[in-house]
């Protein structure tokens, strides 16, 4: 008899819905995790009395009614809509691209307009079979969207030039023709008010957690009748296929003595000459009026295995490599792997949740 049913690694999202569910089954759980905190990276470090997005904006949005009632069974939601602003040099426009965006750049009014511009934009550019990124924005959005709000903030976050780029990462670029800044179209979306790491607090409550404690140095892994592993499947395996990529982000965060920096939550900067791609002033995700405020800004970066693992390069090569570590990890016994790193794949929190949920009814068969 094992000292407990499920070793849960990692106390992220996957990760504490895995041991809230298996705690209602009566199960018992270890969570353990090398961060000396849990949640994964939807924690909130209070600073100045804010709830800062440590590793980066998160902001909860779905369309499923489902995920939304179980999620607010932990937190309450405010009615944070994510509109953020782009500036370009000293140009300032709103995004998702719009019609507030299109007056702005060429002063029009229709829809009607902004369509004829961009369509003899396009027209102009012949190009039929897009050779890089470049090429595919282009013939998308046309010259002017692209080379104020697409080049140099892609060009950031890749640090490489578009046309040397693939045109596979960008497969659509959608323009809304009405005066609409909501970047989001999922019917439910706010940020919980008090920040994440309630919610993450109330799923683990009762649940036996271990931090600053790595998987891969723990003395006796076999401590669990099975274990839910939401580390870096190819780490998992040693590496023994090869190594799946990411892309980071590096984060400098500072205090500022005066209320209201930037008036926005998210302020993305689309000049590649300007080095970070966008700035966060936290305390404007829950409408916070503290005397200080916060702001992170951030720099796309480069990865390696030393590195924390942000965004999945889902391209062919790493899908076929993932596909083959898929394929062993289907034949790893009592083992299951899941999150954005257990399954190499880029996941809204939303889709954690889905993602963990259909772990449980596969494991529990209820």
């Amino acid at each position: 008899m094992k000292q407990y049913d499920y070793l849960i690694v990692g106390a992220g999202l996957f990760g504490a819905t895995f041991a809230y569910e298996a705690k209602k089954r009566g199960k018992k759980c270890l969570v353990i995790d090398k961060r000396d905190h849990v949640g994964g990276n939807i924690y909130c470090e209070k600073i100045e009395g804010i709830n800062v997005h440590k590793y980066g904006a998160h902001i909860f949005h779905t369309s499923n009614k489902e995920i939304w009632e179980y999620v607010n069974q932990f937190a309450e939601f405010n009615n944070y809509i994510n509109s953020p602003v782009a500036i370009y040099k000293d140009e300032l426009y709103n995004l998702p691209f719009n019609m507030n965006t299109f007056s702005k750049m060429w002063n029009i009014k229709t829809p009607a307009q902004a369509k004829a511009i961009i369509a003899e934009q396009i027209k102009a550019l012949n190009i039929t079979e897009p050779k890089n990124l470049e090429e595919q924005a282009l013939s998308l959005v046309g010259v002017d969207v692209y080379e104020k709000l697409i080049k140099g903030y892609t060009e950031k976050q890749w640090q490489r030039n578009c046309i040397d780029l693939p045109s596979f990462i960008i497969k659509r670029l959608p323009l809304r023709f009405t005066y609409d800044n909501n970047y989001f179209n999922d019917r439910y979306q706010g940020i919980p008010i008090g920040g994440y790491n309630q919610i993450i607090e109330k799923m683990l409550d009762g649940v036996e957690v271990q931090l600053n404690k790595d998987y891969f140095e723990l003395d006796d892994k076999d401590i669990a009748e099975k274990t839910v592993f939401t580390g870096p499947i190819d780490k998992y395996f040693d590496y023994k296929l090869g190594i799946l990529e990411y892309r980071s982000v590096r984060f400098e965060t500072e205090i500022l003595d005066c209320e209201n920096y930037q008036g926005n939550a998210v302020v993305n900067y689309t000049e590649r000459e300007v080095p970070y791609t966008r700035i966060i002033e936290h305390k404007h995700f829950e409408f916070g009026t503290q005397a200080k405020t916060v702001i992170s800004k951030e720099y796309s970066s480069e990865w390696t295995t030393k590195d924390e693992p942000y965004y999945p390069i889902n391209n062919a090569k790493n899908d076929s490599l993932y596909a083959r570590y898929k394929e062993l990890a289907d034949k790893t016994p009592n083992v299951i792997f899941g999150g954005r790193l257990g399954q190499y794949k880029y996941y809204d929190m939303d889709k954690v949740i889905i993602s963990a949920l259909d772990a449980v009814k596969a494991e529990f068969k209820d």
